[in-house]
């Protein structure tokens, strides 16, 4: 294993709050009926405009991008407080440093767009860590391969040396699709239950536990018999 890509909200950082937020804002300006929290949660990770339209499906494509427009506004100015802004999972930080001195290539794959993506980055002081930010701005989003291929590329690794960690379904389509392997991450904004049924080989109950996981991928069957 060479590559570990990383979706960003719901496994890298905890944003639901600004997100639904955001969703309901946006619904709110255009007198739409406000979607639930789950159902928010669960569009997470697509890209926006297409994560909007499952929300408000049979709206024409020119209501989506209007939705898209005031998302982006009030998660702007949402972003602008302090106590508005997503945060860092626990533990995050030094898992990203232990990786990338253990030698790993890392990378981002999000549905966010990459304006989003690294004014992220640069708030949590992380964007040093990673070789390859693919997001939602170019098409098509999770859970087609795309991105992911793309990072791939980008790395100049094969599918079989890339682990992809999210906290969607989508992630782990999009990991089973590119021939990467899938890890499920249970902190996130998709159930367990449901990573595994996608396809997730692994899934980690707390960020303390990637480290060791991919510690004990990379040496193989072997090390359990020492």
């Amino acid at each position: 294993m060479k590559l570990i890509v990383f979706d960003f909200d719901g496994t890298l950082v905890d944003s639901q709050h600004v997100i639904i937020a955001s969703v309901r804002a946006a619904f709110a300006r255009w007198e739409l009926p406000a979607p639930t929290d789950d159902a928010i949660r669960g569009i997470v990770g697509l890209r926006l405009v297409e994560g909007l339209a499952r929300l408000a499906p049979g709206l024409e494509t020119a209501r989506h991008e209007a939705l898209a427009q005031a998302y982006r506004e009030g998660f702007s100015v949402a972003q602008a407080d302090a106590a508005g802004r997503e945060v860092l999972f626990p533990g995050v930080p030094d898992m990203l440093a232990e990786l990338a001195g253990a030698g790993f290539t890392l990378g981002i794959a999000t549905g966010k767009s990459r304006r989003g993506l690294l004014a992220g980055l640069e708030r949590h002081a992380l964007g040093s860590l990673f070789m390859t930010l693919q997001t939602g701005d170019v098409p098509p989003g999770k859970p087609h391969p795309a991105m992911l291929l793309r990072a791939i590329e980008a790395a100049g690794v094969a599918p079989h040396e890339t682990v992809m960690i999210g906290d969607t379904t989508f992630d782990i389509a999009m990991a089973c699709a590119a021939g990467a392997l899938p890890i499920g991450v249970a902190w996130g904004y998709h159930a367990v239950d449901d990573l595994r049924a996608a396809g997730a080989a692994h899934v980690v109950a707390s960020v303390a536990e990637v480290v060791p996981l991919l510690a004990r991928l990379v040496a193989g069957p072997a090390a359990g018999a020492r």
